[in-house]
């Protein structure tokens, strides 16, 4: 038995349109859809505090809608995904009203709940959970302002209860991504949770497509051999064995080849020996990768280990405000023009009363877009790009900076372009903690109710109040 699992996102703000050409082109049993990573969340979260209501992926509603057609044609096609991101009941709510309004009300739906740590911090502490810093050792407790997420990475167990219990669609917030793949296989193949090669197997999967287009060519060392405009989304063909090849769909662009697998195979992974997930410590070292015809790469020999105690957790904070704002330098003396600008700024800046904890010039144009890779040839350019940007945790020393630009066209050098844009945006900013929690300490929860049942739950929920 095989199963065919295509993703068609990689994260919030990927392709709308590859999801809905990925199930039209290609007969899959599963459609996962991923969208979360750290900064994800952090601008999620600034979504729900703005917003009780929002927080969750917004771009899943508009693919999910362009997918109505062919969940009603294709009626053994499944989704999985983790566009609940920090609001997942949310996420519900609205994909419920849309399957309802497009007459597709009894479709079971679940949702997995329990990674949102945030109301439960006090609780961890008092178990003994320091919330230590992975890097520094410290102590959440030494972090002195307010925690705005505390998002712990689940597995698939929940996900397989849901898909056990009927559901159609399966709505998560932070979930391992590897573990979008695992759930369907352990699932259709009936895998123990200590069957640990397996779980390792289908976690490579897992990986290798969760980054949509990355597998198919895009990120490539040879990009400008292929056809990125119509780039197809990648597929896994997963065996009950835990092997899988990887492809995507006929008459698309990019390529799947042993390069671009091998290059999605490292890729954020840390140590090969021992990659983490909630699900299994998965060994990468020995696993092979071939060429078994045109876009298709044969991939085995993952070995996994028991599953770690502790759960990984994206912790967000606020670390005070920043903006950022850009001019057009040009003509003769242009790297002199753009500094003598910065400096103009600042001096202004620092005469008003205003200093920054934190500052950053860049002349954009002159390799300090990477520095050390892409070296200054020492050519004078004819235009190049001035971007600034401070932060502090005063809202409004960061607010003044952003009105230091506008004055430079009459009181500035000659060869100045882009000052009468808007006013660069003041954002809070927020800080990322890494940090772990034991599996124990870990609630979650699955419910599966139809579309129609999520509405009815949420208007008698209503009524209550």
């Amino acid at each position: 038995m095989t199963i065919r699992i295509g993703n068609g996102a990689g994260f919030l703000g990927d392709n709308l349109d590859a999801p809905r050409r990925l199930v039209e082109s290609s007969e899959l049993h599963y459609l996962t859809l991923e969208y979360l990573a750290e900064l994800t969340l952090s601008i999620l979260a600034r979504s729900r505090e703005k917003d009780p209501q929002a927080g969750y992926a917004q771009d899943f509603i508009e693919v999910l809608g362009s997918l109505l057609p062919a969940l009603r044609e294709q009626a053994t096609l499944r989704i999985v995904t983790n566009a609940g991101g920090m609001n997942a009941p949310s996420c519900v709510r609205r994909a419920s009203q849309l399957l309802v309004n497009a007459g597709l009300g009894d479709m079971p739906i679940g949702m997995v709940t329990g990674d949102d740590l945030l109301p439960r911090l006090e609780s961890l502490r008092r178990a003994g959970c320091a919330l230590a810093h992975l890097d520094t050792g410290k102590p959440l407790d030494s972090l002195h302002t307010d925690v705005v997420s505390a998002n712990a990475y689940l597995g698939a167990r929940e996900m397989v209860t849901a898909l056990h219990r009927g559901a159609r669609m399966v709505i998560t917030g932070r979930v391992a991504d590897a573990s979008l793949t695992v759930a369907p296989a352990v699932h259709e193949f009936n895998w123990r949770w200590d069957d640990w090669h397996r779980l390792a197997g289908a976690s490579v999967a897992g990986h290798l497509i969760e980054c949509g287009a990355q597998a198919t060519g895009g990120y490539h060392s040879r990009w400008n051999s292929l056809d990125l405009a119509h780039v197809g989304y990648p597929i896994a063909e997963l065996n009950a064995d835990a092997t899988c090849t990887i492809t995507k769909p006929d008459d698309s662009g990019g390529v799947v080849s042993r390069e671009t697998i091998c290059e999605q195979l490292v890729y954020e992974i840390g140590n090969p020996a021992h990659y983490l997930t909630p699900d299994v410590d998965v060994d990468f070292t020995g696993v092979e990768v071939a060429e078994m015809g045109a876009n298709r790469v044969a991939v085995r020999g993952a070995r996994g280990h028991i599953a770690p105690e502790m759960y990984k957790v994206s912790l967000t904070y606020r670390a005070g405000y920043m903006a950022s704002g850009s001019l057009l330098v040009y003509g003769p003396d242009c790297r002199a023009k753009a500094q003598a600008c910065a400096d103009i700024i600042f001096a202004r800046l620092e005469h008003a009363g205003w200093t920054y904890d934190r500052k950053n010039v860049e002349l954009l144009g002159l390799g300090q877009g990477v520095p050390g890779l892409a070296p200054s040839s020492g050519a004078e350019p004819s235009e190049l790009m001035l971007r600034i940007a401070v932060s502090d945790p005063r809202r409004e020393a960061v607010e003044r900076f952003t009105r230091e630009f506008a004055p430079l066209a009459t009181a500035g050098p000659a060869g100045l372009a882009g000052y009468t844009a808007a006013r660069g945006t003041v954002r809070p900013v927020y800080a990322y903690w890494p940090t772990l929690v034991p599996r124990h300490l870990i609630e979650t929860r699955c419910d599966v109710k139809t579309a129609q049942q999520w509405l009815d739950a949420e208007v008698g929920t209503e009524a209550h109040r």
